[in-house]
């Protein structure tokens, strides 16, 4: 399947493995291909972000994955989820990281070292580069680009879609942008 990538999207799955190495995570996840993508700044998803006026909110999509992080990868809604159960996930964070530090639970692990020198892919990873494929296909695309990255982040439930819903950025405001339908179409 990665022979089917085009050079913008190799280079964000490429940045996705550069975000989760930076942070020591086990394996790249749906986040880090989010992230990746805030980080180009060109290519037809890059269009499409600037477009929908994210290229100027990148950093507060930073700091609610970094949030969203630091509850261990709960979804704002799964957070008022539990809310409605009576559990509160502010408070559960704030004495785990009373006792262990800021962070702790946000599955970071920068002491582990990897025995075979490459990060693997998480089940939110795979899932979202498996979707590009097939949006890619139900398009007639003959390449997967970082713009059906990008429109696999939309579809995916979890924290990366939420966060940018949160933002404006949504599924059919992605296809308007770059498909047609609206002012701008990216070329």
């Amino acid at each position: 399947m990665f022979e089917r990538f085009t050079k913008d999207a190799r280079a964000v799955v490429m940045g996705a493995v550069e975000h989760a190495e930076g942070v020591g995570t086990g394996s790249v996840d749906a986040e880090h291909l989010l992230l990746a993508l805030l980080d180009r700044e060109a290519g037809r998803a890059s269009f499409a972000l600037a477009a929908l006026g994210l290229a100027e909110r990148g950093d507060a999509v930073r700091e609610a994955l970094g949030e969203a992080r630091r509850r261990a990868g709960l979804s704002q809604a799964d957070a008022e989820a539990l809310a409605g159960l009576g559990i509160d996930v502010s408070e559960i964070v704030a004495r785990v990281e009373e006792v262990h530090g800021v962070g702790a639970m946000s599955g970071d692990r920068k002491d582990k070292g990897w025995w075979s020198g490459r990060r693997s892919f998480g089940r939110g990873a795979k899932e979202i580069l498996e979707k590009a494929l097939r949006i890619a296909v139900a398009r007639r695309d003959r390449h997967i680009g970082d713009e059906h990255i990008l429109l696999a982040l939309t579809v995916r439930p979890g924290v990366p879609g939420e966060v940018l819903a949160d933002h404006g950025v949504t599924y059919e405001s992605v296809v308007r942008v770059l498909y047609g339908g609206g002012e701008a179409k990216a070329g």
